[in-house]
């Protein structure tokens, strides 16, 4: 893992990735933007409240980094499902948010499109394939990876040629176990569907909750369909104030918004 900072946007990269030939991806921090107050600095969110000059500012230096066009860093209207967007064009996609697909993961095989995920506390998850020059994004919050969409992405990726053993899947900055505290409802909507899923969870201060593992849960959805190599960061979205944005975080100071981190892979 590498931390750098090109025209004042702090990126971190995995190694796993970086070592792909012909891909460029990076798990870019809140810092080295425009925004301000809630939002500072590196907001990269088309649905957040924050002053969307400054939106576009962030995200034309992220396009930059990345190595595409300011239009070619593609967003979704993100909706916790498992939901699969291929794209096999550079035409620009609709300017708002709400016009954009919706849908939670993307695939490519184009050169020059940058695939880009928002998150915030959620698992940002990349993958490529680079021997079959195919890349990947998803939003795994835990709605999308219980029902399906990293698998489903993998399936996406398969479509336009990749292999499944030469894929390699990054999780960046999460919500770790420890600050991730959720109700019995919570725990009993996994373990119904799986009973090994209560290896997820451990007992948490308060009587009848726990704390849920969902970067744990994210590596063993994608170990079991058969991905070539997952890498878990390990890096907290919630701990680290200083350089990522968390909606738990704000939501426990009852702020009425928040940033979003930006996780982005594109073929070069």
């Amino acid at each position: 893992m590498n931390i750098t900072t090109r025209e004042r946007a702090e990126k971190i990269t995995a190694g796993e990735l970086s070592a792909a030939a012909g891909v460029s991806h990076a798990f870019f921090t809140r810092q080295g933007g425009l925004s301000q107050g809630l939002y500072a600095s590196l907001n990269g969110g088309l649905g957040s409240a924050d002053n969307p000059g400054a939106v576009a500012e962030n995200r034309g230096r992220m396009a930059g980094d990345l190595g595409v066009a300011p239009q070619n860093l593609l967003a979704l209207y993100q909706i916790h499902s498992a939901d699969v967007v291929t794209v096999t064009a550079t035409a620009p996609w609709p300017a708002a948010a709400d016009q954009r697909p919706r849908a939670d993961a993307m695939v490519t095989a184009t050169p020059g499109l940058g695939l880009a995920i928002a998150t915030a506390d959620c698992g940002p998850v990349l993958f490529a394939d680079s021997y079959n020059r195919v890349v990947g994004a998803a939003h795994a919050g835990w709605k999308g990876a219980l029902s399906g969409v990293l698998e489903a992405t993998l399936e996406a990726m398969e479509a336009l040629g990749a292999e499944r053993a030469r894929i390699t899947a990054v999780l960046g900055p999460t919500i770790s176990q420890a600050a991730y505290e959720v109700g019995p409802e919570f725990v009993g909507n996994f373990t119904a569907r799986d009973a090994g899923n209560a290896r997820f969870f451990e007992p948490s201060a308060r009587d009848g909750h726990a704390m849920f593992d969902l970067p744990a849960y994210i590596g063993a959805r994608l170990a079991r369909a058969g991905v070539g190599a997952f890498h878990d960061l390990g890096l907290c979205t919630y701990g680290d104030e200083a350089r990522f944005f968390s909606y738990r975080r704000a939501t426990h100071r009852s702020e009425p918004d928040y940033g979003r981190l930006i996780s982005a892979i594109a073929l070069v």
